[in-house]
């Protein structure tokens, strides 16, 4: 299984919105949310597009030019997808972007109840750094708040 990933587009709203109501039953974003962080002027949204021309993962950033920081708003991949690289890859690309845009922090929240996704994380250099208790509705869910400190790119000489 491969995929392409690309800049998602208002037409891609659907296919996103599948994912997202299929992943996040509880607390998933509603359509105008969602299409708002797409077409907002500092986000960053890809979709990984599959061999098929289905869209199995999104995923978004938040992160004004010259800000310094950055906010990984979220990220899915669809069950048959998972366990493949595409969550890493869908963030190495949104950790890119961040760097492009001269973030030198990169933020997210988590919930407390999916290991899988912290660690994932903790693996791309992510450190928990607070809790936010009950942050997730209305399941009642911590969020841990997790902090990238920005490394520079590798050099290549080779």
């Amino acid at each position: 299984m491969s995929w392409s990933l690309r800049r998602a587009l208002p037409a891609d709203l659907e296919a996103i919105m599948a994912i997202e109501t299929a992943m996040f039953v509880s607390d998933a974003w509603s359509p105008a949310m969602m299409a708002a962080e797409i077409e907002g002027a500092h986000g960053y949204y890809l979709v990984a597009q599959a061999e098929d021309g289905g869209v199995d993962g999104y995923a978004g950033l938040q992160a004004p030019q010259g800000s310094g920081q950055a906010d990984i708003q979220t990220i899915a991949v669809v069950e048959r997808a998972r366990r493949r690289g595409l969550g890493r890859t869908l963030m190495l690309a949104l950790l890119n972007e961040a760097r492009r845009r001269g973030a030198t922090e990169v933020f997210l929240e988590v919930r407390a109840d999916n290991p899988g996704a912290q660690a994932l994380y903790v693996s791309l250099g992510f450190a928990e750094i607070a809790v936010r208790p009950n942050y997730y509705q209305p399941d009642g869910v911590d969020a841990l708040i997790m902090r990238l400190v920005v490394p520079d790119p590798q050099v290549s000489l080779a």
